[in-house]
């Protein structure tokens, strides 16, 4: 099936070498998307999605970082629980919104190479924004050169949770 997934944090500590930079491909995913005719009403009547409005499941790309809490088990060992921390930002007319791109191309021109990001669907991700008021922005035009995480910040962060 490929290679297994694999952090990117520990690329910008040891740097990865020229015969393990993969080539970038598309992802089969987003043709099998394009290649899908557009839904219609479900069948419990409820209407499809608006022209221009992406299906629930449609696969986005968020800026997002790893966090952890340290705890205890059941058994009194300490372990530490990892989560992930979706990067929200203000947006002029809508407030506090998540940024979600189409390709992560987009995301990279937006934020910069070292920018930690996770593969999400934009329907659970509009609807956990949603309840707490805020909203998700599709490909959004981000002013150019401001890039959050800079290699060093990631090399930093991935020498702290080691």
């Amino acid at each position: 099936m490929g290679e297994p997934n694999r952090s990117r944090l520990l690329e910008y500590t040891q740097g990865p070498t020229a015969a393990e930079v993969p080539e970038a491909r598309r992802s089969s995913l987003l043709d099998y998307a394009e290649a899908t005719p557009p839904p219609g009403p479900s069948a419990d009547g409820r209407p499809g999605p608006r022209p221009g409005v992406p299906p629930y499941e449609t696969a986005v790309f968020v800026p997002a970082h790893p966090r952890y809490v340290d705890a205890v088990d059941d058994d009194g060992r300490p372990v530490r629980v990892p989560f992930v921390v979706y990067e929200l930002f203000e947006h002029p007319a809508r407030h506090t919104a998540a940024y979600a791109f189409t390709t992560v191309e987009k995301l990279v021109a937006a934020f910069g190479e070292a920018q930690p990001w996770v593969l999400t669907s934009i329907g659970p991700l509009a609807e956990a924004l949603g309840e707490r008021g805020g909203t998700v922005v599709l490909d959004p035009k981000v002013a150019p050169g401001r890039h959050n995480w800079q290699p060093a910040d990631v090399a930093a962060y991935a020498r702290e949770v080691r």
